[in-house]
C-alpha cells in the first residue's frame, strides 16, 4: 500500500456502512465528493453484497456510469442492469453451505438468479433487508429447493460470537471452493471463488484497463479487507474494527459522520476535512 493520491484513477466504495449511514441515507456531502471526484477525472463506482438491482438508491442519484459489482462481485453489471459477468456457486457447495448455516442453527438466505429467497418472512434481518434494497423476498419451505443460479448464500443472526465461528467454519470447510466473509456483523455471505471483493478490483482492472496500483478503495467490514489489499490506496470508516484498520492506508471518520466524504476529500482530492 501507498500509492499517491494524484495517481488515483478510479475509486471503489463499499456502500453500507461506507458510503451510505447506517439508516442507509445517502448524505448531499458524499454526492458533492462524487461530483468533485468526477471533477479531477477520477472514476467512481460500488461494490456490494447487495443485489444489483438493491443498489439503485445509490446508482441514481450518483450518475455511476462505471460497472457496478453486486453480491460481492457475483455479479457485475452495467449501469442499466445487464449483465456483463456472474460467477454462481455450484450446486454441491450450495448444498454444503446450506448444511453448515443449519448446523449451527444460523437463518439462511438463498439469491438464486434474480429471486431472493427466505423461509420466514418474519425472521431477523428480512424486513430491514427488503427496505434497503428495495424488493421482496420469495418465501420458500425449502430454500435450497433450486440451487442451479445462486449467485449469494447469507447467514443471518444478531449472535456476533456465533457469526464469527460461523464464518470461520465455513472458510475451513469450503476451501477454496467458495469465498465466506462478513459483510456485517450479522450477516456472513459465501459466494464463488472468484466473487470476493478482492476479484472485483481484478474484475474492473481487466474491464477499464486501470492497474489495481491506481484504485482507491473504501470499506469498514472483513470483506472489504480483500479489496484493501491489492488496491494502491485504502480508506477505512471510523468505525471499522481494529482488525480492518490496521490493513488499511488511511482510517476516515465513522459512516454516521461523513467518513465516506471525509476519507475522499482528505486523502484522494487533498483537501482539508
Amino acid at each position: 500500500m501507498g500509492t499517491e493520491a494524484d495517481q488515483i484513477r478510479l475509486v471503489l466504495a463499499d456502500v453500507d456502512g461506507t458510503l451510505v449511514t447506517r439508516e442507509k441515507i445517502l448524505t448531499p456531502r458524499a454526492i458533492r465528493a462524487v461530483a468533485r471526484l468526477r471533477e479531477r477525472g477520477i472514476l467512481f463506482t460500488i461494490t456490494s453484497g447487495r443485489p444489483p438491482m438493491g443498489m439503485k438508491m445509490v446508482i441514481d442519484p450518483l450518475h455511476i456510469d462505471q460497472p457496478i459489482a453486486g453480491f460481492n462481485g457475483g455479479m457485475i453489471v452495467r449501469p442499466d442492469y445487464t449483465v456483463i459477468e456472474s460467477h454462481t456457486l455450484t450446486p454441491e457447495v450450495a448444498r454444503r453451505t446450506l448444511e453448515i448455516l443449519r448446523d449451527h442453527k444460523v437463518d439462511p438466505w438463498v439469491y438464486n438468479g434474480n429471486d431472493w429467497i427466505v423461509s420466514n418472512a418474519d425472521a431477523p434481518h428480512v424486513a430491514r433487508e427488503q427496505w434497503t434494497v428495495k424488493f421482496p423476498p420469495k418465501v420458500a419451505a425449502d430454500v435450497g429447493a433450486t440451487l442451479d443460479q445462486v449467485v449469494k448464500i447469507t447467514g443471518v443472526s444478531d449472535d456476533l460470537e456465533l457469526m464469527k465461528r460461523v464464518e470461520h467454519d465455513l472458510q475451513q470447510a469450503l476451501g477454496d471452493a467458495a469465498s465466506a466473509a462478513r459483510s456485517q456483523p450479522y450477516y456472513v455471505d459465501v459466494t464463488h471463488h472468484d466473487a470476493n471483493k478482492g476479484g472485483v478490483v481484478a474484475a474492473l482492472e481487466r474491464l477499464l484497463g486501470i492497474p489495481a496500483a491506481q484504485i482507491a478503495t473504501l470499506g469498514d467490514q472483513p470483506n472489504d479487507v480483500l479489496m484493501f489489499r491489492p488496491s494502491g490506496l485504502s480508506i477505512a470508516m471510523g468505525q471499522a474494527s481494529d482488525e480492518v484498520k490496521a490493513q488499511a492506508t488511511h482510517v476516515s471518520t465513522s459512516s454516521e459522520e461523513e467518513g465516506f466524504a471525509v476519507g475522499v476529500e482528505r486523502y484522494i482530492l487533498g483537501e482539508n476535512a
